[in-house]
């Protein structure tokens, strides 16, 4: 009978083990992306301090009947270096500091769009007045270079990735982008877009914005 009782107790104890075996296993096979992207930003290396003033951002919207373009400033940022590759960092964008370049200043045009990317058609400055970039990997394929990150625009964030050329000495790093585009509407940047509202003729705005970037930074 103890014999009995022992190996009854025994196979119990297989079973539950087995159980918690199968369920860790599950867990890990539904773990998030994200989270393994996130091991991507590495803080070891030769930190690089991001100069706003020298540093540019270009921006361009397209419409049947147009094009609107101007620049944005960084407030701030770091990058990380290991032996000349980009391997973390992290940029703040100064969404108030958004610039309108095609229409003249002193032209109302210039305040009337300017006020109108600001507002909540557009990037809703005031409940958003910055944006991010960070980086979580950098690869080089066939002689390009590649920088990926999550960028966040009105609490959104979406990964991107932005072919680049990278400049390295001891004390400077500057890292200059083609142009390249993001689909807005996945940002919730919606206003006349032609792929959510279909009746707009040719009354529509683009979908994709064109950025360019060139960040300077140096030695921290």
């Amino acid at each position: 009978m103890k014999k009995n009782l022992s190996a009854f107790v025994l196979l119990i104890a297989l079973s539950a083990a087995f159980t918690s075996c199968k369920d860790k296993a599950k867990e890990a096979e539904t773990a998030p992306e994200a989270a393994i992207e996130e091991t991507h930003n590495n803080t070891e290396g030769v930190t690089f301090n991001v100069d706003p003033v020298a540093s540019t951002m270009e921006w361009k919207g397209t419409k049947p009947t147009g094009e609107h373009f101007g620049t944005i400033s960084f407030a701030e940022g770091t990058l990380v270096s290991q032996q000349g590759q980009i391997s973390g960092g992290n940029i703040v964008i100064d969404m108030n500091s958004i610039v309108v370049v095609d229409i003249p200043a002193e032209d109302e045009g210039n305040a009337k769009l300017l006020g109108h990317l600001k507002n909540e058609d557009f990037f809703d400055v005031e409940n958003h007045p910055t944006s991010t970039f960070e980086v979580i990997d950098f690869v080089e394929s066939e002689g390009k270079k590649e920088l990926i990150g999550n960028l966040t625009i009105k609490g959104i964030t979406h990964k991107v990735t932005v072919p680049v050329t990278v400049n390295q000495t001891e004390n400077d790093l500057t890292i200059t982008s083609e142009t390249f585009t993001i689909d807005r509407t996945k940002w919730d940047i919606k206003y006349a877009s032609k792929s959510i509202f279909g009746d707009l003729g040719d009354k529509f705005i683009s979908d994709d914005m064109e950025f360019k970037i060139v960040v300077k930074a140096t030695k921290a």
